[in-house]
């Protein structure tokens, strides 16, 4: 009986210890942390920004019109680029919805793009003339689609598009009382067309972006009475436009500019 109790307790022993050492021999438990959330940029919101570059105007001139009556078959008296600077600002606002961008924008350019060409119809005191067209102002009115690659967006726009013109005959050769410069008939005013137009716009700092864009104005055909500087009625011309202007813009959009995603 002696002996049967010794060798349980033996065994019992055994038992232990191997458990002991099974329980050592497990791996501790790893904890893991949970990843760290990534940072979007977010291009909606309200922004303001400013804008400068260079455009050129495509000018065709068709004569209608004369002080003695209507000119059936409207020659063409030829075409010109006006070429200049411009400069200006932007308003809008931009919904995002995952990465498609939306938005509406306001914009508004002084420009200076001038330019002229000697008429193919007529002279001045027998001489040729210039027809000289010069953009003062420009501004548009577009709607946006966009797609963002996390601070990085592209985007078309379209809408409308509408300038300040006006329209000279400059002398070329002095004559009489008129000096080689001098404007012997004019008009100025307003037109609207259609504009459409491509981006590509960077955040480069929170709230901070910068874009390059081009856009190109559709303003078709407008007729402008010019007359002399003494209010006489001189000529009608019907005169087609087009633009093609390049900007860099810089932006600043009020909100948070990143939203975590996990």
């Amino acid at each position: 009986m002696l002996r049967f109790n010794t060798v349980c307790a033996g065994l019992l022993s055994i038992v232990s210890f191997a458990s002991a050492a099974s329980a050592a021999d497990l791996a501790a438990k790893v904890y893991t942390k949970a990843p760290a959330a990534a940072s979007v940029y977010n291009w909606g919101g309200f922004y303001v920004g400013l804008n400068a570059g260079g455009g050129s105007s495509r000018n065709c001139w068709n004569l209608t019109a004369v002080a003695a009556g209507p000119v059936p078959a409207a020659p063409s008296e030829g075409c010109s680029d006006a070429t200049g600077g411009l400069v200006g600002g932007q308003v809008g606002y931009r919904w995002q919805a995952t990465n498609w961008v939306f938005g509406l924008e306001a914009q508004g350019d002084w420009a200076n793009l001038k330019g002229s060409n000697t008429s193919l119809t007529g002279t001045f005191g027998g001489f040729p003339f210039l027809n000289q067209t010069k953009t003062d102002a420009i501004g548009l009115f577009t709607g946006q689609v966009g797609y963002a690659w996390n601070n990085v967006l592209g985007y078309l726009k379209g809408g409308a598009a509408v300038t300040h013109n006006s329209y000279n005959g400059v002398v070329q050769t002095a004559v009489g009382a008129f000096p080689v410069g001098t404007a012997f008939d004019g008009a100025s005013g307003t037109r609207w067309g259609g504009a459409v137009g491509v981006g590509l716009e960077y955040g480069f700092a929170p709230n901070w972006s910068v874009a390059v864009e081009y856009d190109h104005l559709f303003m078709g055909r407008s007729s402008s009475n010019i007359i002399t500087p003494a209010g006489v009625f001189d000529r009608t011309e019907r005169i087609q436009q087009d633009i093609d202007m390049g900007t860099v813009r810089l932006n600043y959009t009020f909100g948070g500019p990143v939203v975590a995603r996990y």
